[in-house]
């Protein structure tokens, strides 16, 4: 269980972490972190469709500010998962579903993430059962 807690920790930090510093640097430098060159140079990820079609326009405040105050809320949720508070469990699980819109790589470290903690609550009510 230590080793599938620690994954969840990884993951949840460098997803929460990249949220967290490419919404602060949009909201000082003017734009989130886009590729230099190349066919999709200066161009956001296929989540910038979904955001729009819920009527958030990418590149604003708004959207930068949801982005540091989401991933700031996910780094202390995993803080206090990383010390097996009971409720982070549910917190993690919310947080990671709740950034599947980030596509493409969050979306992926999200469903690692909820497949990781499904088997780690797993994992958890066996253990239950068994030293009953």
């Amino acid at each position: 269980m230590r080793f599938l807690r620690s994954i969840i920790i990884i993951l949840s930090v460098l997803q929460a972490g990249w949220m967290t510093f490419d919404g602060a640097r949009a909201l000082t430098a003017g734009d989130y972190t886009t590729p230099a060159s190349g066919e999709y140079a200066g161009q956001l990820g296929p989540w910038a469709r979904i955001v729009k079609a819920v009527g958030i326009e990418p590149r604003s405040t708004l959207m930068k500010s949801i982005f540091v105050f989401y991933g700031l809320a996910w780094l202390i949720v995993t803080s206090f998962f990383a010390q097996k508070l009971q409720w982070t469990w549910w917190a993690m699980l919310i947080a990671a579903a709740g950034s599947l819109w980030y596509l493409p790589i969050g979306t992926v470290s999200s469903l690692i993430q909820i497949a990781l903690l499904l088997l780690l609550r797993r994992q958890s009510i066996s253990n239950d059962l068994t030293s009953l």
